[in-house]
């Protein structure tokens, strides 16, 4: 699958000491990983070498970089926010080796020149793999279907509208069927327009107390069951985003138990916040679809204990500090999660037993790769060497962020799970400053 393109590391890398843990392979065992020209050579006890550089990961995890399906970089068009330089650099200090960036930019990704665009400009900028998404409409207007096999064959690796669902059935039954040919996913935002109109939080007593205008529920898990109704019409692989209902939960193991091309996201703010966040009209709260309830919260957790939920996507969505510092109902939806993700999912579901960390690890980098049939989230041998290497013991504060933006919720949160390198191609693109008495922000290294 392309992408831009990383020239490899030219040389021999051996990383010494670490916990390895490769779920496609089961590892999870104290080895040494030897890298050779950009690609894992070998896993296991491999002594020292003269001239190979040498990196101790004692007390570390060494895991498969970690692999967003849903980023939102903002360029063309929105680069105030944020742009393919800053987000990818905002990745590699996550952890995060490859994203899959979202087209509802501006003008909206939805023809080969777009395509080729972030891609070009990625070969030039990026820190970590990049790999576009085209529209299902054109202009993401629901009307016209895009340019979608033009796309494909140019580096396109899955088709949304995100930022907003699909109306017509029609249109939605046309991509489903169209983009069997090319055998890539129709990423859906469900969402129901005329439900959603005009809402900006969870429709409920936080709402009704802050007197604000909510979003049902059934905004979500009623264009849910219909774009489920259309994959097992179509046969069509359909990926449902960023779900956030116990309601939804269901429909979609009733879709797994019935063997439908169907698989679902779910976003660590998902999986940790409450509607209770935004009690203080805290707009860096504000997300879309909004955040549920703690029955909602229970219910998301124990569907990706289950694998109900395949894997954790961040929909990291960054907006300027005076966009989010508007009035609430006037803000923008979306919040930055790329540099939280690793963190947040280490300290709410790993230490607190909803998974283990090989699954944590999975969700994040093995199954994404796979649902979107990308080269990453491995450590087998001949694979990019893509890496992230972090302290799952030790504490970080979150004061600032690498990304353009800062739209967080978890700001002054103090998460277990610190990044200590991340590697794109044998190139270390990410390494935390070792003394934090000189700097408490993260350094970003060259990979060029």
């Amino acid at each position: 699958m392309t992408s831009q393109i990383f020239r490899p590391h030219t040389g021999k890398i051996l990383i010494k000491r670490g916990r390895v843990i490769c779920p496609r392979q089961n590892i999870d065992r104290i080895a040494d990983v030897l890298i050779e020209n950009g690609r894992i050579k070998q896993i296991g006890d491999i002594a020292s070498q003269s001239g190979v550089e040498e990196i101790s990961a004692e007390g570390k995890v060494v895991a498969p970089g970690l692999v967003d399906i849903h980023v939102h970089l903002r360029e063309p068009g929105g680069e105030a926010k944020e742009t393919i330089a800053t987000g990818t650099k905002a990745a590699a200090a996550g952890g995060i080796t490859s994203v899959v960036s979202m087209p509802n930019t501006n003008p909206p990704m939805d023809n080969i020149t777009d395509i080729q665009f972030v891609l070009g400009r990625a070969a030039q900028d990026a820190s970590a793999r990049v790999y576009p998404t085209g529209t299902i409409s054109k202009g993401r207007e629901g009307n016209e279907m895009s340019e979608i096999g033009a796309m494909v064959r140019v580096g396109c690796v899955a088709i949304t509208d995100d930022g907003a669902g699909v109306q017509s059935s029609q249109l939605l039954r046309r991509a489903l069927e169209y983009t069997k040919t090319f055998d890539i996913p129709v990423m859906e935002h469900a969402e129901d327009a005329s439900l959603f109109a005009g809402g900006v939080m969870n429709e409920g007593t936080v709402a009704t107390r802050l007197g604000l205008k909510g979003i049902p529920r059934q905004a979500e898990y009623i264009m849910a069951a219909r774009d489920i109704a259309l994959a097992e019409l179509t046969g069509g692989r359909l990926h449902l985003t960023h779900m956030s209902t116990k309601e939804s939960v269901e429909l979609i193991r009733r879709a797994k138990e019935k063997g439908l091309k169907v698989t679902a996201d779910v976003t660590p703010h998902h999986l940790v916040l409450t509607e209770d966040a935004v009690a203080e009209y805290m707009a860096n709260a504000k997300v879309n679809p909004p955040l549920r309830t703690a029955d909602d919260v229970s219910a998301l957790r124990q569907a990706l204990k289950e694998g109900v939920f395949d894997c954790i996507a961040t929909d990291h969505a960054p907006h300027t500090q005076s966009e989010k510092a508007q009035e609430f109902s006037e803000a923008p939806f979306g919040l930055i999660g790329l540099e939280t993700a690793l963190p947040l999912m280490v300290t709410e579901l790993v230490r607190a037993g909803v998974l283990t960390l090989p699954e944590m690890i999975r969700r994040m980098s093995d199954v994404p790769a796979k649902i979107f049939k990308l080269p990453g989230g491995s450590l087998e041998a001949g694979a990019n060497a893509d890496i992230v290497i972090f302290d799952p013991e030790a504490k970080q504060t979150f004061t600032r962020f690498v990304s353009r933006s800062q739209n967080s919720p978890f700001l002054g949160w103090q998460l277990h799970g610190v990044v200590e390198r991340t590697i794109v191609g044998g190139h270390t693109v990410y390494l935390r400053v070792a003394d934090p008495s000189a700097s408490d922000k993260p350094s970003t290294v060259p990979h060029r």
